[in-house]
């Protein structure tokens, strides 16, 4: 769970919610026409933008990445890689085949490798899945950047809708007050929708689509060592700049493992 979402949308609603309930009766900011005027053009504005696979592919992407966080860290993978090679060139690459790696993609490479494929049909294979993955994500952001852009300019339509029936009504007192709050409410709900919902998952979205983009450019070299069995201590020093600066650790060349927050093994590489 992500904790910052929920937090963000407990205090943003709260404030809104409170801030209504301290003057006035949260009932007189409910009307439905101003409801679908936002919410039906945002959406249909949207569909129109992008094709219905994409569309909806892209809610289920953006609430994922709005409420979930990616419990494995890049020092988890560099760990595990240099595990696994160890265990490669002590007991061969079969060896591998029985290893219980928990992200797919890791694995994925993991089993090419097992099966003996070349590094460059391992490359090709890794990296088009990485991009279609990214390519899946980078959609999403923009269906959700469509309706944070769509909302407050439906919101707009909705003001404008309700002044047509407030200037049209002018003999009718009775009409006039319906005709304000659809005019006021719909840029409210444009204005709500866009900033608290679909901007910041549009952006968290992007944010994690880059990371995921860091991880699986990390796990690929870190499968390419694998299949090349290379000297673990080579291995970090390769794979150490995958990490940021104030995540890596110096360490003594004659290094097995870095575990995270602690210094070296000091035990020397014998293969």
């Amino acid at each position: 769970m992500d904790f910052a979402t929920l937090a963000g949308l407990i205090i943003g609603v709260g404030v809104v919610l409170a801030s209504i309930l301290y003057e006035s009766n949260i009932w007189i900011y409910l009307h439905l026409p101003a409801f679908l005027i936002v919410v039906g053009g945002t959406f249909a504005s949207t569909m129109i933008k992008f094709p219905l696979s994409g569309f909806f592919l892209a809610i289920p992407i953006g609430l994922k990445a709005a409420f979930t966080n990616e419990k494995e860290k890049p020092r988890d993978f560099i760990n595990e890689a240099v595990k696994l090679c160890k265990l490669a060139r002590k007991s061969g690459m079969l060896s591998l085949e029985s290893a219980k790696i928990k992200n797919q993609f890791f694995k994925k490479g993991i089993q090419m490798c097992v099966d003996g494929r070349d590094l460059d049909y391992i490359r090709k294979v890794l990296t088009q899945e990485m991009a279609l993955s990214i390519q899946r994500e980078e959609i999403g952001a923009r269906v959700f950047q469509s309706i944070g852009d769509a909302a407050p300019a439906f919101g707009m339509v909705g003001t404008l809708v309700g002044l047509v029936q407030l200037l049209s009504n002018m003999k009718d007192p009775s009409a006039i007050g319906q005709s304000m709050s659809i005019a006021m409410l719909t840029t409210l709900y444009g204005v709500f929708i866009a900033y608290m919902i679909a901007l910041p998952i549009a952006d968290k979205l992007e944010a994690k689509s880059q990371q995921e983009r860091a991880n699986r450019a990390l796990i690929i070299e870190c499968v390419f060592q694998i299949q090349q069995k290379q000297n673990p201590t080579a291995m970090l020093e390769i794979l150490e700049p995958f990490l940021p600066e104030k995540q890596r650790v110096p360490w003594a060349k004659n290094s097995w493992t870095v575990e995270p927050g602690k210094g070296p093994d000091k035990g020397h590489d014998k293969g």
